[in-house]
């Protein structure tokens, strides 16, 4: 009989780009205390946040996502979320947020809604959506999804 081998794997914990993940969640919950949800510092926080977006593809997803996303639903307060374009509710409860690929180095940006977003579609629904490009087509999908989610 062998001996047990312990694991000599690290366990490295959370990424670099999760902590700053993190540490962007945290500096937005103190400005949003100090906004009290003002519409404007959540439209500048939103564009800043899609100004840094290191990809080119990511940036005008991001830009568009806001158009439609206001258009859609112009009662949704704009604000970031994790450092990405988020919308929320009246009570602040984000809705849906654009995550975009560079982000944390995937093959594709998501376009999400949390669980206050009212999408129920009977025992399974999507909750997130994988975009590589934006066509007219999407950008209806994402249209009539935002209006179902405040409905």
């Amino acid at each position: 009989m062998s001996p047990v081998k312990k694991s000599t794997q690290k366990v490295e914990g959370f990424t670099a780009d999760e902590k700053a993940a993190m540490k962007a969640r945290a500096q937005e919950l103190k400005a949003e205390a100090r906004a009290s949800k003002d519409r404007a510092e959540g439209e500048k926080a939103i564009l800043a946040a899609i100004a840094g977006m290191k990809d080119p593809t990511d940036r005008s997803m991001g830009k568009r996502i806001h158009e439609l996303v206001t258009a859609a639903a112009p009662e949704l307060m704009p604000k970031t979320w994790y450092g990405m374009p988020a919308y929320a509710n009246a009570d602040g409860k984000v809705i849906c947020f654009f995550q975009a690929a560079s982000k944390f180095g995937v093959r594709y940006a998501t376009f999400g809604f949390q669980p206050d977003a009212m999408l129920d579609d009977g025992n399974m629904w999507a909750a997130s959506f994988a975009l590589i490009k934006l066509t007219s087509a999407e950008e209806a999908k994402i249209t009539a999804l935002v209006k179902k989610a405040v409905r």
